[in-house]
């Protein structure tokens, strides 16, 4: 699937958004009170470095998992707003983030984004590339989230699955790449 980029319209009506929960910066250790952690990580089969994490923050990850991603900057950078679709035509499921960090160390880059009004959870996710010493990559990928919209609340158990299903989706996707 390919990645696009957001209207001026959408990507200023997106940035003007709150986020849907309150911020607590830097959630590295416990899931806060309330929120669910979900966390997964997995050793890529390729070995390049460099393109898996382009390919990472131009939004290809989440694309070949199988959303609809339009975003206000490709490649995404502190403070890219993003919508992101699940599903088909008029019933699919809307995803709107704002990128609270990107991580640009040498063996380790990636982001976190935060969850804006109308996306089904309310927390922060962050995805993490790591490049070994013996050149394995690993991603990680971390959810801190509570159940935010009516339809995620009324599927309740059902709604946990639905974000582990996507979770592994990426873990894979950018191994496909």
């Amino acid at each position: 699937m390919t990645v696009h980029l957001l209207d001026e319209q959408s990507a200023s009506d997106l940035r003007a958004a709150p986020l849907s929960y309150s911020a607590t910066g830097g959630w590295d250790g416990e899931a806060p009170p309330g929120y669910h952690r979900l966390q997964r990580s997995t050793t890529l089969a390729r070995r390049d470095f460099d393109a898996a994490a382009e390919d990472l923050l131009a939004w290809r990850m989440h694309s070949r998992a199988g959303l609809k991603v339009h975003a206000s900057e490709i490649p995404l950078q502190q403070e890219t707003v993003v919508l992101m679709r699940w599903g088909l035509g008029p019933l699919s499921l809307r995803i709107p983030c704002r990128v609270l960090d990107v991580l640009e160390e040498p063996r380790r880059r990636g982001f976190t984004y935060g969850t804006l009004p109308g996306h089904p959870e309310a927390g922060e996710e962050s995805f993490v590339l790591e490049h070994l010493d013996d050149g394995r990559i690993t991603l990680t990928i971390t959810a801190d989230s509570k159940l935010a919209s009516g339809l995620a609340r009324l599927g309740g158990p059902v709604s946990r699955v639905a974000q582990s299903f996507m979770t592994q989706r990426y873990l894979r996707a950018l191994d496909r790449l």
